[in-house]
């Protein structure tokens, strides 16, 4: 009884169970053969297709040399495949499902008997690799046509707005002029480095100016300062000197009178003074002690101009090596690439610039690019300012409007006041009589209206 269910069960496992009159003839040939274990029962091979037949199913049990020997054959199938190049056909009773890795899937619309007799296509390398390219070219095309744009990575976007920032770069570069090329074979032009000192320059420019000292001081005003001016202005020209010397005395007077009180009756001699250390320090055959008493019509003595001398020097701690608006307009003058003219004209506004004590502390780099745009005005330049002018001396025109617009008005009344010494020196033919040029009133209105 035990066998008939055991034979019942194993055709239930086949896929139906046999007719009834049939069943003890199939306990009879079961008890014939040699009785398996309960565990190999399952250990059936698909059904193997032969020139269009089903044969018989295989019931050998899979033991380790048997599988070893059925892979041993699947290797050998393909190998042979592989140098012939073509597809191979392996059927299934050489590789059996507990030897394959992966799993078969389920085809839809296929019998039973289809699915037993799968037949497993081994397909060449070459023609898996050609797979695998089209279809990750095909994936690419996908996505290329998905995204709608092409994306860029992160360093091409650096790279190119930093092409793009070089070649900004180099045009403006190709828009401001190298003034120094005429000068390289210049030793006392000193090419190398001239952009180094003017840097330096204009960092210490801002340590060393005068502070607004009018309201500290009791007798003196701003109209006196002016009234000293003018009359420096005179002896300078008188006694020939440097351009140099000028603008050093009237940076000593400013600074001394920011730190010291002075009675209106000494201002003369602070003047005088000054301009004595100025000549010292910047020209070669210095005026004597005794020029400056005959120049003053001896309302000082020699030993008062000495101690006043001292007495200067003692409150600047000697410190006499600053930049003066001089400096800087040797260099502007270079960058404008002026004429003489028009370079007569920057000294003039330059000049009348020292008679403003508005413009005391001001920088002396914006007093000197103001002189430059104020003699651009009159000239009608154009344009006005150029790229250039802006490398070199770092004010836009918008800038040096206010600045601008005080020298031309003082140019404007130049002619009409009491002090005039600065027009006359500029209106003789030496100096091409430039403080005759029409001021450039109208020209300052349309830019200050422009800036509004």
């Amino acid at each position: 009884m035990a066998s008939k269910r055991q034979e019942l069960v194993s055709q239930q496992q086949k896929g139906g169970i046999p007719p009834v009159g049939k069943q003890k003839a199939v306990a009879v040939a079961a008890d014939a053969k040699n009785r398996r274990a309960l565990e190999d029962i399952g250990n059936l091979v698909n059904v193997r297709v032969v020139e269009g037949k089903l044969e018989s199913q295989v019931n050998r049990p899979i033991t380790r040399s048997f599988g070893t020997q059925l892979l041993a054959n699947a290797q050998n199938v393909v190998a042979a495949a592989a140098a012939n190049k073509k597809p191979v056909t392996i059927q299934s009773d050489q590789v059996d499902a507990r030897v394959c890795a992966k799993p078969t899937k389920k085809v839809a619309g296929k019998s039973k008997e289809e699915k037993k007799g799968e037949i497993i296509v081994i397909s060449d390398d070459s023609n898996e690799e050609k797979k695998y390219e089209a279809g990750r070219s095909g994936r690419s095309r996908t996505c290329r046509r998905s995204s709608g744009k092409k994306v860029s990575s992160l360093t091409s976007v650096m790279t190119a707005r930093s092409k793009v920032a070089c070649e900004l770069a180099d045009k403006l570069k190709e828009m401001v002029i190298d003034i120094d090329a005429s000068d390289k074979e210049n030793q006392l032009a000193v090419v190398d480095y001239v952009e180094d000192i003017y840097k330096y320059y204009k960092s210490v420019e801002h340590s060393c100016r005068p502070r607004d000292y009018m309201d500290s001081q009791v007798e003196i005003n701003a109209k006196m300062r002016t009234v000293l001016v003018d009359w420096l202005i005179e002896v300078h020209y008188k006694f020939e000197l440097m351009p140099e010397t000028l603008y050093l005395t009237l940076y000593i007077i400013d600074l001394y009178l920011s730190t010291e009180v002075t009675l209106r009756r000494e201002l003369q001699l602070v003047g005088v003074s000054a301009m004595l250390i100025a000549s010292k320090y910047e020209e070669i055959w210095a005026p004597e002690v005794n020029d400056f008493i005959c120049i003053s019509d001896r309302a000082y003595t020699r030993e008062e101009i000495l101690r006043m001398e001292k007495r200067i020097l003692d409150k600047l701690q000697w410190n006499l090596t600053v930049p003066t608006p001089y400096v800087f307009l040797v260099r502007f003058v270079k960058a404008a690439e002026c004429d003489t003219e028009m370079k007569h004209l920057v000294f003039f506004f330059a000049e009348l610039a020292l008679m403003q004590y508005s413009l005391v502390t001001n920088c002396p780099s914006m007093v000197a690019a103001a002189s430059v745009y104020a003699a651009r005005c009159t000239l009608k330049k154009s344009p006005l300012w150029t790229e250039t002018l802006k490398c070199h001396t770092g004010f836009s025109e918008q800038e040096l409007l206010d600045c601008t617009q005080i020298l031309v008005n003082s140019h404007a009344a130049a002619g009409e006041g009491k002090l005039k010494v600065a027009y006359k020196k500029y209106s003789r033919e030496q100096f091409g009589a430039v403080a005759l040029c029409p001021p450039a009133t109208k020209v300052m209105e349309e830019l200050k209206a422009s800036r509004n």
